[in-house]
């Protein structure tokens, strides 16, 4: 006996106009650019720093916990500071997180984005920014550098360390949807002035200015402003930190002597 194979009619192959539907998968959102943002209130608290003296200032971004890149606060440590340098007190800076742990919050709000001001127009990285931002930030997942300038001028950088890691310039702006409180200039001046201290040589220089005399006085070198290392320090700067002071020398005329005198007489 022979049987017969049941033979299975063949479908036909749809033709290209004819293509079969795809399956409808649900609408993925696009992603948010990365923007790093702040309340109004911690950008007032900012100007209000960078415009208090004539000198850098720095601190750490307090940021919420479910946008990491909103700033809700600008929280200063204890730092000595000049026209072209901030320096931070370590026990400060452990004392800062420690408190921050103690709020509750994880480093990823408090430890990854470091702002600090510059006291002329150009917002842009000097090489101790960067070197300083390698070294302490160098091993984070992620972290952003934020400068403010005068005029408003900006710089945010995003570095990441996953993978082959890398960095980008992302942009910045202030979000006024997000809830935000009220300015408070008396608080800030008192943090102000219970963190943030010029160096010690410019205490000196303020103090002999307002005596009438200058520190080539003391040396029996003429009027002198100045140290006399510190033409030295200033060739040792980077380019772009040169000119920041240099810059600012140029809009402080009481710094220089009659009939464009230089530092010495």
């Amino acid at each position: 006996m022979t049987t017969m194979k049941t033979m299975e009619p063949k479908t036909a192959e749809p033709s290209p106009t004819e293509q079969k539907p795809r399956e409808r998968r649900p609408r993925e959102l696009p992603r948010r650019e990365s923007i790093l943002r702040f309340t109004p209130t911690a950008w007032a608290k900012l100007l209000y720093f960078r415009d208090y003296r004539d000198m850098e200032v720095g601190g750490f971004a307090v940021t919420s916990p479910d946008d990491l890149l909103l700033v809700t606060d600008f929280v200063p440590v204890k730092q000595e500071v000049s026209v072209a340098s901030v320096s931070f007190d370590d026990e400060a800076v452990a004392e800062f997180f420690d408190a921050q742990v103690d709020l509750g919050r994880k480093p990823e709000q408090f430890a990854r984005i470091w702002l600090h001001t510059h006291p002329g127009n150009s917002p842009s990285p000097s090489g101790t920014d960067e070197a300083t931002f390698a070294r302490v930030f160098g091993k984070c997942q992620w972290a952003v550098m934020f400068i403010l300038a005068r005029q408003g001028k900006t710089y945010a950088r995003l570095r990441f360390n996953i993978g082959p890691g890398g960095h980008i310039a992302i942009p910045v702006e202030v979000d006024f949807h997000a809830v935000f409180g009220s300015s408070q200039p008396e608080a800030w001046e008192a943090e102000y002035k219970a963190k943030v201290s010029p160096e010690r040589r410019i205490w000196e220089l303020d103090a002999r200015e307002k005596e009438g005399r200058g520190l080539g006085d003391d040396l029996g070198l003429g009027r002198c402003s100045v140290p006399d290392d510190w033409l030295e320090e200033l060739e040792a700067m980077e380019p772009a930190e040169r000119q920041l002071i240099m810059d600012e020398f140029a809009a402080r005329p009481d710094l220089w002597g009659e009939e464009g005198e230089s530092f010495y007489d």
